[in-house]
């Protein structure tokens, strides 16, 4: 004689865990990062003039030190400093 178990479910339940998993695996794949750049902000990337003055400046200030001419003034520099942290 055969005895059959009472409510036997043909369906593993660990089965149906490990498809949820893998379907919430599939939604996050799914899923991408997306950066937008507004007109006004590609305008501003277009005019570099401020930065272009400033790598002037740089230049030229490079050029100062590798020749050994440049001349900081220190009484400048301290009060440029004292402004600064008077500000913050």
């Amino acid at each position: 004689m055969k005895i059959n178990p009472f409510h036997q479910n043909p369906i593993n339940p660990y089965k149906r865990q490990e498809a949820k998993v893998e379907q919430a695996e599939l939604q996050k794949q799914k899923k991408a990062d997306k950066v937008e750049i507004s007109a006004e902000a590609k305008e501003m990337q277009g005019l570099n003039k401020v930065q272009e003055g400033r790598q002037e400046r740089i230049d030229q200030l490079k050029a100062a030190v590798e020749s050994g001419t440049y001349q900081p003034d220190a009484s400048k520099t301290a009060e440029n400093l004292l402004k600064f942290y008077r500000q913050s």
